[in-house]
């Protein structure tokens, strides 16, 4: 009997400590990158991601249905634009049946003069800018 008594005094006291938390020292929410700050050189790249680099500023034609289509930026990883700035083409991984985590995303106002280009081979969970040092 004792111990639940001092068992709901304990859960009241941390309620009230939680709260207390709560009002006092309000939870700092987290900064998103303006933009990507880690660079890869074309020429770093894997085979087949220069190929689709290739592609992309050739205009096509593309192996994927996919590629081309308007990337929706959801992980907020890459600077905030709007909807339809950015497209996605898929970066072929030897071995792998489907697509594979490989992408390239480009941002532009033409699809195929893109002003940035990203890489990600960790589908998305990061990504490095392109450098191409022609």
């Amino acid at each position: 009997m004792v111990f639940d008594r001092v068992i709901r005094q304990v859960q009241f006291l941390g309620g009230l400590s939680l709260l207390w938390l709560l009002l006092v020292c309000p939870v700092q929410a987290k900064a998103v990158p303006d933009v990507v700050d880690v660079t890869i050189g074309l020429m770093q790249l894997p085979k087949e991601g220069q190929e689709t680099y290739r592609l992309i500023h050739q205009g096509g034609p593309f192996p994927y249905e996919k590629d081309g289509v308007v990337f929706g930026n959801r992980e907020r990883l890459l600077s905030a634009k709007p909807r339809g700035y950015y497209h996605e083409y898929t970066v072929k991984t030897p071995g792998e049946r489907s697509r594979g985590a490989r992408r390239i995303v480009c941002g532009g106002l033409e699809v195929s003069k893109p002003q940035n280009c990203y890489y990600s081979d960790d589908h998305y969970a990061s990504f490095r800018e392109i450098v191409d040092k022609k």
